[in-house]
């Protein structure tokens, strides 16, 4: 079932002027619209907090009200179908998900086609995962770790928040790049997996870093590896997986983008409008928040980081025989 959610963010020539950098004269975009931003998954998780973050720089620039409507489902499938089959008047912007990307290699069926139906207008965020082992594992490093697991084939259990999540896909890219094997347990949301691991009810968990850190940095789970290429600025103690697997390199993120068909000038205002918001020293201190980096990408740049990560994930779920929904 759908869970739909409002927040409605107050906006007008007040709040524009609340915004450091975002109160110079804009015109209402467009006139006389209140636009919602379409998140797929419910309240309270990365995606959804982002949202409300855009909406409410996007809401104070345009001076116009702006509105987060969660449409949870379907790995967040649900939400942007109902931005591929909406209006195509720039009252509906998806706040674009990593499934953007791994959802049509694991469903059989797909309501709307991710790469036709939808335009990426600009990458808002980026986020990596970072791996976590138990405190009392005997090991403290990701070479440490692979050489335990051939020693022990098959014996450590991996938490997993949800099949095909990039938290999911990390973990079976980590096995196939290191030639691993562990068995997968499947929760319902990052909490409870998370809740074990500190329980030491299982061994080892790639998780985004937003959710993990606390416990990280407090000593609740054992932090051995994040998962970008070089050290993440805002995290800068953790060690990447690509110095033991080089290449190793995932991230979640969250974008903006539209229904296809709506027209060039109202896009190219949503993706000016989105780069000018992710200077905004209000939205950077946010995401600072969440251990996200600002991006502000062109529509071009977001559209090739998309199809790279298609080139990546429908290559392992297809050889993982990962699917949803059958």
């Amino acid at each position: 079932m759908t869970r739909t959610t409002r927040r409605t963010f107050a906006t007008g020539l007040a709040a524009a002027g609340l915004v450091p950098g975002l109160a110079r004269a804009q015109q209402d975009y467009p006139a006389g619209l209140t636009v919602k931003f379409i998140v797929g998954y419910p309240p309270g998780g990365g995606q959804d907090v982002v949202g409300r973050i855009v909406a409410d720089r996007m809401g104070a620039l345009w001076k116009v009200p702006t509105i987060v409507e969660n449409v949870a489902g379907a790995s967040a499938n649900l939400g942007m179908d109902r931005v591929a089959k909406g209006h195509t008047d720039g009252s509906q912007i998806l706040i674009v998900p990593p499934n953007i990307s791994t959802n049509q290699f694991m469903f059989a069926r797909m309501p709307f086609n991710p790469e036709t139906d939808i335009i990426p207008l600009s990458l808002v965020a980026s986020l990596p995962n970072l791996l976590c082992v138990r405190k009392d594992l005997p090991v403290n490093s990701v070479p440490e770790l692979i050489a335990y697991c051939k020693a022990n084939p098959g014996k450590l259990n991996c938490a997993s928040p949800g099949i095909g999540t990039t938290v999911h896909l990390s973990a079976e890219l980590f096995k196939r790049m290191a030639g691993v094997e562990w068995a997968t347990v499947h929760y319902r949301g990052s909490a409870p997996a998370l809740n074990d691991l500190v329980g030491q009810k299982t061994d080892l968990m790639f998780d985004n870093i937003t959710s993990i850190i606390n416990q990280a940095r407090a000593g609740g789970v054992k932090p051995i590896g994040i998962t970008t290429l070089g050290r993440f600025p805002l995290a800068p103690e953790f060690v990447p997986v690509a110095d033991t697997l080089p290449g190793f390199d995932t991230i979640s993120f969250s974008g903006v983008g539209v229904r296809t068909g709506t027209p060039k000038a109202i896009c190219d205002r949503i993706e000016a409008d989105t780069r000018t918001i992710c200077k905004d020293p209000l939205l950077r201190e946010r995401l600072t928040g969440l251990v996200a980096e600002t991006v502000g990408s062109t529509a071009a740049e977001f559209a090739a980081f998309i199809a790279s990560e298609r080139a990546k994930w429908g290559k392992l779920i297809a050889d993982a025989k990962i699917r949803v929904g059958e």
